[in-house]
């Protein structure tokens, strides 16, 4: 019963959200709760809601300062260098951009945490997006299928978990997979390629517009700027001189570069020059310690958040302004990742995840057991959208290995098989992760469309992972 319950759960959620019936935030609180009355656990609802969400309480508080902080910077300026080498290195082309965004994903996914490498690409990326047009899907899929595959580097939680689970070390289950890791990397950027490729047949190759060229004198590129997790916006809207109003009604406008035209405040050079570099240093040490885990993330970007907002927004006006300029991203995000805590705490706490991971043991036939690798590879992506990391690692994957070791396979094999696929080019594709909607939700997309624009080809990246690993011989057959 509490097996039939969860694998309907989910079922139900995938379809409702995948289809649009439902919105996600209302799919990811009502469904579970449903689920858990009617498996007769309405008793304990108020104790399993609570932890659920206590669990996903530091993520929500890390995201909401995290959007906060890098609004901020995108707003300050602190992207427009990479922003204009990127258009001047594209040329305005989007299968260049595609690939570059692939490419950085890569390089910033290093630390194997998908929370920071969301916040950071998107962030950088999405205003260059916006700048040309392009779908803002292509983004949140690029950047899915770049962290997918590093997050299998052996500080990722994927491979910690199997090595955990298993009593293994990196050396049995992360190095073997080196090779099929690279055949992945390859395929990150041959799909990027085509998708990119895609974009541009449809947007043509498009112009950077810069402001000797089509943004009108006296208007400021910097007032079209949009927070980066705005979810409502895809192309760039007209530019438009930000004023906001302070609280004795007087209009403040919004400091500009020298040069915006009449009206603009004029800024000097030098002190804007050390803020920008300020931002920049202040960016660069928050980033070493959050790899560092010099202190936990919430708190590296709440202290963040407040020393960029004294510095950039000095009186309490400004902050202000700043803070109801992009309240309405930090909503959208953070409720988000509370909805997905009332889901994992209901299905963890009523036992339905174990239920499930037992029963998809239970139906793995016998005469399989010598190509169980395979099929684990195979099927770990798609068990993404199923299992929360834990249960997986934690609950199917010891049950599978033993059942393998009974056939003569080497325990170590079904390890390597699954971070091939399972929460890894999965997990930005998962309802059951909270960093996914870092990444729609920064991205401005929905989770349904998401899913559906760039399922396949983070399942194909597994199937290629798959065969690489069996042509070096990470596991048989």
């Amino acid at each position: 019963m509490p097996a039939a319950l969860g694998f309907a759960t989910i079922a139900v959620l995938l379809l409702l959200t995948m289809t649009k019936r439902a919105s996600v935030l209302v799919a990811l609180i009502l469904l579970p709760v449903l689920a858990a009355l009617i498996g007769g656990f309405a008793s304990d609802l108020g104790e399993l809601i609570l932890g659920g969400l206590s669990k996903v309480a530091p993520t929500g508080i890390m995201i909401a300062f995290a959007v906060l902080y890098f609004s901020l910077m995108v707003d300050a300026g602190l992207f427009d260098p990479l922003i204009r080498g990127l258009l001047r290195a594209a040329r305005g082309d989007p299968l260049r951009i595609t690939v570059a965004t692939a490419v950085l994903t890569l390089c910033v996914a290093l630390d194997g945490d998908g929370a920071s490498t969301f916040l950071i690409t998107v962030s950088a990326l999405l205003p260059v997006y916006k700048r040309l047009g392009m779908n803002p899907l292509v983004l949140s899929g690029v950047v899915c299928l770049g962290a997918g595959v590093m997050n299998m580097v052996p500080w990722g939680g994927p491979t910690v978990r199997a090595m955990a689970a298993l009593k293994l070390d990196s050396s049995e289950v992360f190095n073997p997979v080196l090779p099929a890791m690279g055949f992945g990397v390859a395929w990150v950027l041959v799909a990027s390629y085509l998708l990119g490729r895609r974009e541009r047949n449809r947007l043509g190759t498009l112009s950077p517009r810069g402001p000797a060229t089509d943004v009108p004198k006296g208007e400021d590129e910097r007032g079209n700027r949009e927070p980066a997790a705005s979810t409502t916006t895809v192309t760039a809207e007209p530019s438009r001189q930000v004023t906001p109003t302070t609280a004795g009604g007087q209009e403040r406008q919004a400091l500009g570069s020298p040069g915006d035209g009449p009206g603009a405040v004029r800024v000097p050079p030098l002190p804007r020059t050390w803020l920008h570099i300020f931002n920049l240093l202040l960016t660069v040490a928050l980033v070493v310690c959050l790899i560092q885990e010099v202190l936990p993330l919430p708190v590296l970007f709440v202290l963040g958040f407040a020393i960029a907002a004294l510095v950039n927004h000095p009186t309490w006006e400004q902050q202000q302004a700043l803070l109801d300029k992009h309240a309405k991203s930090v909503v959208l995000v953070t409720t988000m990742i509370f909805a997905a805590g009332v889901l994992t705490g209901i299905l963890s706490g009523t036992k339905m995840i174990d239920e499930m991971a037992e029963t998809f043991v239970s139906v793995v036939p016998d005469s399989f057991g010598s190509h169980l690798p395979v099929a684990v590879a195979v099927t770990g992506m798609p068990l993404s959208l199923v299992f929360t990391p834990d249960a997986y690692y934690f609950g199917v994957l010891p049950v599978l290995a033993e059942t393998a070791n009974g056939f003569g396979t080497d325990p170590a094999e079904v390890a390597r098989a699954a971070i091939l696929g399972q929460m890894t080019t999965g997990f930005p594709l998962s309802p059951l992760t909270a960093s996914t909607f870092i990444l729609v939700g920064m991205s401005g997309v929905s989770l349904g469309e998401h899913q559906r624009f760039i399922f396949r080809w983070a399942f194909g990246t597994t199937l290629v992972m798959t065969a690489g690993a069996l042509v070096t011989g990470a596991f048989p057959l």
